[in-house]
């Protein structure tokens, strides 16, 4: 009649169909007996054993107010009076807010975290303990050593879950502003409306959660308003795709065209405009070891890849659709009709919104290429239409030793100026380095007569910015 806790199933994957077997063959007498199992997400976790359970997920949840609440509610009346300096309840509710404000950044994607962290109720417990021991300790006439409190915060307990520089600074950011004597100041605030209680009992804190704003402005994270715009994309995005992929996928016997048709002239179109394969010795020609020549040539070898699989798709599709051959591309033929790049051309290519944006880019990437090959290396280059910028950028560098002798390769660094031209204006690639286009802006935009970042214009969610000059 009791419980067994089974945790991180996800590693002990051929024990769960033993388990299985277990379950459904033991005779279990008594109707409290439970097993509880805790696992990730994988792709081979047995599909009969998640069919027969009951799926429980413990989300964070959504908003200031309702992370407030949560927090609030795991705090008693005893913690609240474990202190009576006047900084104690101030230090804890801002801690809260901290901890409500670091998880919702992560629904915003790379624009709140550049790498979306698990930050969990253990760095809030962590932290409000320090704080209480800190407040033990200090001498009340020099009061609250605020460098030891924001260094904790921002570098330890939040901080040691945080791996990328940027977001390092970012925690230290919010560390800096919020701690500091100015938080026990009445007109203080996170953002406007957003204060810091006084309280003396937990209902008081819960009344006074209640009355914050059920949804908040990206502000309050210190977000642009345009990031709501993002999020709110992302979001409807997700949905429309579930909704896709459960539709009944049968062609139904109406009077329209039917799916297999629509696909089948779709993949005739894209046969015809499919460029042709490349011509290796083109490259022979060009001196095939200088360094932008080999770096051509890997592109030119991942492109000739993609073309080839392309092709070989989208003839067996049509072949499949004809009846000549038994259809293995039905994934293919659903991606297609709903206008999604099929999962085989995506394993081996880049992402991309639709399969009309996927199939312009396939053409204008290998339009590049061969506009390289065959006409020399273009005045400014389309960064965005390689496979691998950052290998363009290292033949630039290399390029750029070989041409000063006494230069030492892991001693050139590469540095970039950002132009006032465009594309059409650039009239003659530069002495040393290369003129690139094609880098977007999100979450800033670009001031062109100072050459600067300035604050995004409301609804403009991506900037492109004018022709840089890479050099080393």
């Amino acid at each position: 009649g009791g419980w067994v806790l089974l945790q991180n199933c996800h590693l002990g994957l051929d024990f769960m169909d033993e388990l299985l077997e277990t379950l459904l063959t033991a005779e279990i007498q008594n109707d409290t007996f439970r097993v509880w199992i805790t696992t990730e997400q994988h792709l081979k976790f047995p599909i009969t054993l998640l069919q027969i359970a009951i799926k429980f997920t413990n989300e964070p949840p959504q908003g200031i107010r309702a992370g407030l609440k949560r927090t609030f509610s795991g705090i008693s009346q005893d913690l609240l009076n474990v202190s009576n300096l006047p900084m104690w309840k101030p230090l804890l509710y801002t801690v809260a807010f901290l901890h409500s404000t670091v998880q919702e950044r992560r629904k915003f994607g790379p624009l709140g975290w550049n790498i979306p962290y698990e930050f969990n109720s253990a760095d809030f417990t962590a932290s409000v303990q320090f704080i209480q021991n800190h407040l033990k300790k200090i001498d009340i006439r020099k009061g609250i050593s605020w460098n030891t409190v924001r260094y904790m915060i921002g570098e330890v307990q939040y901080g040691g879950r945080v791996t990328d520089d940027y977001d390092k600074r970012l925690l230290n950011c919010f560390a800096r502003v919020w701690f500091n004597e100015s938080m026990f100041d009445s007109a203080f605030c996170f953002y406007t409306g957003y204060k810091i209680p006084v309280c003396k009992t937990l209902e008081q804190y819960f009344d006074y959660i209640q009355l914050l704003p059920a949804m908040d402005s990206p502000e309050v994270f210190g977000l642009h308003p345009n990031a709501d715009i993002t999020y709110q994309k992302n979001t409807s995005a997700d949905v429309l795709d579930t909704i896709t992929n459960i539709q009944p996928k049968e062609s139904g016997g109406g009077s329209g065209e039917t799916r297999e048709s629509v696909v089948y002239r779709s993949a005739e179109d894209m046969l015809e405009k499919l460029p042709p394969d490349y011509v290796k010795a083109r490259l022979v020609k060009m001196g095939a070891l200088n360094s932008m020549n080999i770096f051509l040539r890997q592109e030119i070898d991942r492109m000739q890849k993609v073309i080839t699989v392309v092709r070989t798709s989208l003839n067996d599709l049509k072949l499949a659709i004809e009846g000549t051959i038994v259809m293995s591309e039905a994934n293919a033929l659903d991606n297609m009709y709903d206008a999604r790049i099929p999962q085989v051309w995506r394993r081996v290519s880049w992402e991309s919104s639709t399969l009309g944006f996927w199939f312009t880019e396939l053409l204008d990437r290998n339009a590049q290429l061969s506009s390289w090959i065959f006409h020399g290396r273009p005045k400014v280059f389309w960064i965005t239409g390689f496979f691998n910028p950052q290998g363009f950028l290292t033949a630039m560098k290399q390029e750029a030793t070989r041409a000063h002798k006494d230069w030492a390769l892991d001693k050139v660094a590469v540095h970039n100026d950002v132009l006032k031209l465009t594309r059409d204006e650039i009239t003659a690639p530069p002495s040393e380095g290369v003129y690139i286009y094609g880098l977007y802006l999100e979450g800033a935009g670009w001031d062109k007569r100072r050459s600067i970042l300035v604050e995004s214009t409301p609804k403009i969610l991506f900037v492109q910015l004018p022709v840089l000059h890479m050099f080393a």
